[in-house]
């Protein structure tokens, strides 16, 4: 609610802007669609950063590797990269609105499942309730993005994915809280590993138990809403008309696609970026357990704070480009706030101070705007492939799943602990695996050189 009365807010305000102007962001007769849309960019935010502490709360609840606990997000984005292409497929035959509800119905059965899976403590089953769970967030991506694009003038269709893509990230600051208030509050194995005083007299097998079901609450919770909103999209009936569409020739397609270079290099970027997103989001947890370590008990420094920081960073810097973006061209933005981000790793990296950990909340500050940014040049000037297209950039969702999974080994270098290992005779293992991140953002930063050379040309 809160989401679309905002987005009610910011587009009357676009409104008086625009409209002494040829070019709209959204045209009144698409304002209840993208009003109901842009509140599943809010929704499937949620569940995004409600599952990244759970990298650790498995770790230290079930006494597995930092690379086994990583299969969470493995299972998480791997369902982005299973999914991404018979959605778009899908959505190119039939409705939008179809393509959601489907979405929502999905979504709905993989955190329904949670339950079973949490009660058997099986975590197998858990990964597969994540799984599915993103066979839903596959398809509300495939469908909401390039259904936000449709909305009105191509010229404005950039600026308007960034305005719905501004509420995503207030779903990450209510996920976080939710996984803050409803599970690690009320676990008895704590974030270092030891017990609470609460589970002193229990077996090992009933505090396992009992943390396992706390983590079932919020999915459930999520789950029910999502029903809700399944209804209320069955009941208004929301779509945006779409052109009759040829016969698929799936050859013909690609071979447009992949003759596109900001389009096969967008999709790449995207795998790199959203990778880079997914470890700083996930391993923040772990860089501030490790430099708890040397400090006080009295001074002990609660990770979820500047996970909140991050979240707030990365909030405000969508809305503050979404202006910038009117006056400096988006490829050039996004170039200068990767280049500030791989800054601001790098300090992360080399520095064993408090500092340190500032600067790696800063990097979300520079990643804002590089996810719906990427979108929108890959698929500027598309036309019809985009729908396909668009799948392909959600495919690159992958990189969530796959990249994680390596920082996760350098972190395991000497052990499961933290700074078990020392690179280069004074970086811990969990420092020096922001590496990969930091790899990540240059990736980025060479798209947006390319992007703006072939603009130039």
């Amino acid at each position: 609610p809160h989401a679309t009365h905002n987005t009610y807010c910011i587009l009357h305000l676009h409104f008086k802007h625009y409209n002494m102007s040829k070019s709209i962001v959204v045209e009144k007769k698409y304002l209840l669609p993208f009003i109901l849309v842009t509140s599943l960019f809010f929704l499937w935010g949620v569940p995004n950063d409600l599952t990244n502490p759970m990298v650790e709360v498995f770790k230290n609840v079930l006494d597995i590797s930092n690379s086994k606990a990583s299969l969470v997000q493995f299972a998480f984005y791997g369902g982005y990269g299973t999914m991404a292409i018979p959605a778009a497929l899908f959505i190119r035959k039939y409705r939008y609105s179809t393509g959601i509800l489907i979405g929502l119905g999905l979504f709905f059965a993989g955190s329904i499942l949670m339950y079973p899976a949490t009660q058997l403590t099986n975590y197998n089953f858990v990964l597969v309730s994540l799984y599915v769970l993103t066979f839903g967030l596959a398809f509300l991506e495939t469908t909401a993005n390039p259904m936000v694009l449709a909305m009105g003038d191509p010229k404005t269709a950039t600026l308007r994915l960034n305005l719905a893509q501004a509420f995503n990230p207030m779903g990450a600051l209510t996920g976080q809280f939710i996984a803050k208030a409803l599970v690690k509050d009320k676990l008895y194995t704590q974030m270092d590993g030891t017990l609470s005083e609460a589970s002193s007299s229990l077996a090992k097998e009933d505090v396992i138990f009992h943390d396992m079901n706390v983590v079932s609450y919020p999915y459930i919770l999520v789950g029910f809403i999502v029903l809700a909103i399944f209804v209320m999209f069955v009941l208004k009936k929301v779509d945006v008309q779409k052109n009759a569409e040829e016969a698929l020739d799936m050859s013909a397609t690609l071979k447009k696609l992949f003759s596109n270079k900001n389009y096969y290099e967008g999709v790449i970027t995207q795998f790199f970026y959203v990778a880079c997103q997914i470890m700083v989001w996930t391993y923040i947890y772990q860089y501030v357990t490790a430099l708890n370590v040397t400090r006080s008990p009295e001074n002990q420094l609660d990770a979820t704070v500047y996970v909140y920081a991050s979240t707030i960073c990365f909030l405000s810097a969508r809305w503050i480009c979404t202006f910038l973006m009117r006056y400096i061209s988006s490829a050039k933005l996004m170039l200068i706030m990767a280049l500030l981000g791989s800054t601001f790793m790098t300090y992360a990296i080399i520095s064993d101070t408090i500092l340190g950990l500032y600067s790696l909340v800063a990097v979300s500050f520079c990643m804002s705007l590089m996810f719906p940014t990427i979108y929108g040049l890959a698929l500027q000037n598309m036309g019809d492939e985009a729908k396909l297209g668009s799948a392909g950039l959600i495919l690159g969702i992958v990189g969530g799943a796959v990249m994680p999974l390596f920082q996760g080994m350098v972190i395991d270098v000497g052990g499961k602990g933290l700074s078990d290992s020392l690179f280069f005779g004074f970086i811990p293992e969990i420092r020096f695996s922001f590496v990969i991140p930091l790899f990540c953002l240059v990736i980025v930063a060479i798209y947006c050189l390319r992007t703006l050379k072939r603009s130039k040309a």
